[in-house]
């Protein structure tokens, strides 16, 4: 494509559309950023940019004008693809873009990419280490934090990419295709986006849709829904189970950890040579093992990162000990799934902090989780009179209702006994009370760690 010829409209003024504005502009197009948000200042949406040269802002309304004037639209993963003026702009027959496919057809290299509803940016992180730790140029981008458009430009036929990628990101791909693909798990999510279990699972597992049959997409044989699905894919399947001996693919041998590859069984580590705890993060491993392998990398190298690796903020993050009460960071716990995982993971009695944004899903079976695990629940935000009615269902009665993050720890710091753990894994979104999930995750760190000053 000669970018030069081109007008875009890139929707969205935050990371991943300044991140997409300032890709174009290197590549020599015309852009104009739009935001419907009518109370920020052009001044400072052009601040962010690299070369804010000729780049035109329209902020609140989209003028017909506009979409009759643009070649194409690059559309930023938080906005919903039928939101009224992206619709408007489909039905004026101008392509729409996501950020992941401009910085796809831009860039150059090898590329792995993970998705699913659990999981990703953990496996991502360890994938990223030890690719770095065999080829010379790694770019580790996408839903992780990074965006693609940043590294895409600089990118060469020696680079090697490992995305994370969202379902929001998958919405707006056409001709993206990963070297390597890998969905770690599906379970409900983001149902007020993609309003269906079906229509969110087919845009999850439209990661591989691009891929050839010599191209490998990564399993887990243990998920329900990949294991139905597999059988409409073309593309190479490559399993990992914690549970059971797959071929091809990785599994759990008592404590051993195994890649199969169809002719012979190769060791690659054991669940004792790791500080990642949970058996969703060993399952996190084998997804990475596969991937890594199929990526050329030797087995060595894996087994060493993975020794080396060490959690990823914001899940099931160890933050201190006080009065022998254990506290747990699992502030990406945004959904159920991942919050169930987190409190399989406690080894003590859990008062767990849960509660945020409301994303349209049952929490009857987190409920079911507790078990003897989780002693006391504190809840806060828009779900919590929600989950307090679920939970009662289930026979729990011990839920105390605050108001703020701070008055969570400090209720938490109350009813905790020494033996115990808190744990924050809150089934939920974060928006609402917090920007994102990091906010909330850096903040209960800051309040338990102000208790240490006490």
């Amino acid at each position: 494509m000669d970018w030069k010829t081109q007008k875009v409209l890139v929707a969205g003024s935050g990371k991943s559309g300044i991140g997409a504005t300032n890709l174009l502009k290197k590549v020599g197009a015309e852009v104009i950023i739009y935001d419907g948000n009518d109370k920020l200042k052009e001044e400072d949406v052009l601040n962010k940019l690299e070369n804010k040269e000729d780049v035109k802002v329209i902020l609140g309304e989209l003028e017909d004008s506009v979409i009759n004037e643009i070649d194409m639209m690059v559309l930023s993963p938080g906005i919903a693809i039928d939101a009224p003026f992206v619709l408007r702009v489909k039905e004026a027959g101008v392509p729409i873009w996501g950020e992941i496919e401009l910085a796809y057809v831009i860039g150059k290299g090898k590329l792995a990419a993970i998705t699913g509803t659990n999981g990703k940016t953990t496996t991502t992180a360890l994938v990223g280490e030890i690719m770095a730790n065999y080829y010379d140029k790694v770019d580790v981008v996408g839903n992780i934090g990074n965006p693609y458009t940043t590294t895409a430009f600089d990118s060469t036929d020696d680079t090697v990419t490992v995305a994370e990628i969202s379902s929001f990101q998958l919405e707006t791909i056409h001709t993206f295709k990963p070297d390597v693909s890998a969905v770690l798990n599906i379970t409900p999510d983001h149902l007020n986006r993609h309003y269906t279990m079906e229509c969110y699972t087919d845009v999850k597992m439209s990661i591989a849709k691009n891929q050839d049959s010599n191209q490998p997409i990564v399993l887990n044989y243990e998920d329900p829904i990949l294991r139905e699905y597999a059988g409409k894919l073309t593309n190479r399947i490559i399993w990992f189970s914690s549970k059971q001996k797959v071929n091809p693919g990785v599994y759990l041998e008592g404590k051993n950890i195994i890649y199969a590859d169809g002719k012979k069984e190769t060791f690659v580590t054991t669940t004792e040579d790791t500080t990642l705890v949970g058996i969703h993060n060993v399952e996190n491993i084998m997804a990475a093992i596969a991937i890594s392998i199929n990526m050329d990398v030797p087995v060595d190298i894996i087994r060493e990162t993975i020794r080396k690796f060490k959690a990823v903020p914001h899940r099931i993050e160890y933050v201190e000990t006080i009065n022998d009460v254990i506290y747990y960071n699992d502030s990406k716990g945004t959904n159920t799934d991942a919050s169930i995982k987190a409190i399989e993971a406690m080894s003590r009695p859990t008062i767990l902090i849960a509660g945020g944004y409301d994303k349209k899903v049952s929490f009857d079976d987190w409920a079911e989780a507790f078990g003897d695990k989780v002693k006391c629940l504190v809840l806060l935000g828009q779900t919590a009179e929600q989950i307090a009615d679920t939970v009662k269902k289930h026979g729990f009665t011990n839920i105390i209702f605050t108001e703020s993050l701070k008055e969570a720890v400090d209720e938490c710091a109350k009813n905790a006994k020494p033996g115990d753990a808190v744990l924050l894994s809150p089934a939920c979104a974060s928006w609402g009370m917090f920007d994102n999930y990091e906010q909330r995750g850096d903040m209960f760190k800051e309040y338990v760690r102000a208790m240490c000053e006490k």
